[in-house]
């Protein structure tokens, strides 16, 4: 039985590979989806277009100005001489966010006064432009503690200094890769096992399948071992692209890893094979691929908090399996988690699996019988 199940695997390794169809989608998405999201898909806000309105000429606003152009962040200052030139850059997206000081800025400090600075963001960006408001405001906030020392002004008797734990260069790609790491394993594994019986049924050999010395228990895991191992190799892959590429920290045990991504990929092949179950050809298997994906990608945590979303989506994504698996990876990767808190959100998956296969089996059987 062990030697019929081992050439049912390797018969389906060779399928997927020569079929230029699963051969696609195992080879192209994690390169796109790579570099897109680490590179090119992130709440970082860099290269930014700064105007400024200068109505003071004296020696502090100038002194501002310069501290502003010697930030990394603002790659490009643009001076405008009234406000109506500054309005239609703004109008026109030419900057992303401006100042304008005031005429009396330089003489108001000389004279222990306060000198006001009118910050003007692009409100249809709100996230970058809220950051860019953040970077002027430390920004400034800094020159408020220079110019007290240099004033021998008393110093605030407090000062919060952030540390930022696990991430403290808060290094959005960490956040990213980690997430992909969860996020192509499951899609490549998915589209492996929905396109899996589909593509026997289109290629007429799903008759000979049957008729073989295998019970549907039998041919339903030499479908998903294969899909498991593929699976297991393309997390494998993200996450070694992430510490080579992106210096992302393994901070905990690979042996507490891969016992939960192997549970993590099988509870998603179970889902797989249920829509290879219901599709007649590959095309069909597709369109429930995408019907599934994006839900699953949503209530998973992957880009924003499962705390943040309603009552009912957060009972939905406790049936997610990404759920639990990226709260595993990231935990491995930055915190080094502990055995407790890996077995906390594996015992979940598990019985995910347990039931996602489960139904796939009694649904196929139900279909060939």
């Amino acid at each position: 039985m062990l030697r019929k199940l081992h050439a049912l695997i390797i018969k389906e390794l060779i399928a997927v590979w020569q079929d230029k169809r699963s051969r696609m989608a195992l080879i192209t998405p994690p390169i796109i989806q790579f570099f897109v999201f680490t590179f090119a898909a992130t709440l970082d806000v860099h290269n930014i277009s700064l105007g400024i309105l200068n109505r003071d000429e004296g020696q502090y606003s100038r002194e501002f100005i310069y501290r502003l152009s010697g930030s990394p962040e603002f790659t490009q200052i643009i001076y405008f001489d009234s406000d109506q030139e500054l309005k239609e850059a703004v109008d026109a997206e030419k900057v992303l966010a401006a100042i304008q000081i005031d005429a009396n800025f330089s003489r108001k400090i000389l004279s222990d006064e306060t000198g006001e600075i009118l910050l003007i963001a692009d409100g249809r960006k709100s996230n970058a432009s809220q950051i860019a408001g953040g970077y002027i405001s430390n920004i400034a906030q800094a020159y408020n503690a220079f110019l007290a020392k240099r004033k021998g002004m008393p110093l605030p008797l407090s000062e919060l200094k952030p540390r930022n734990w696990y991430n403290a260069n808060l290094n959005y790609t960490w956040f990213t890769i980690t997430g992909l790491i969860g996020t192509l394993s499951m899609l490549t594994s998915l589209s492996v096992t929905a396109l899996s019986i589909s593509r026997e049924k289109e290629m007429g050999t799903f008759e000979q399948l049957l008729v073989s010395p295998l019970d549907h228990r039998m041919i339903l895991l030499g479908k998903a071992i294969p899909a498991l191992m593929i699976g297991v190799v393309e997390g494998s892959v993200m996450l070694l692209a992430g510490f080579l590429f992106l210096d992302l920290p393994i901070r905990g045990s690979l042996l507490m890893f891969y016992p939960s991504m192997a549970i993590f990929v099988f509870a998603i092949v179970g889902i797989g094979l249920f829509i290879s179950s219901l599709s007649q050809t590959q095309q069909q298997s597709a369109l429930g691929v995408f019907l599934c994906v994006s839900p699953l990608v949503i209530t998973s945590g992957f880009a924003t908090p499962v705390e943040n979303m309603t009552q009912g989506l957060q009972i939905l994504a406790m049936l997610n399996p990404l759920k639990y698996f990226l709260i595993i990876v990231r935990g491995i990767c930055l915190k080094d988690i502990s055995a407790g808190t890996v077995f906390h959100n594996t015992w979940p998956m598990l019985l995910i699996a347990l039931g996602t296969l489960g139904t796939a089996s009694w649904f196929f059987k139900r279909k060939i019988g």
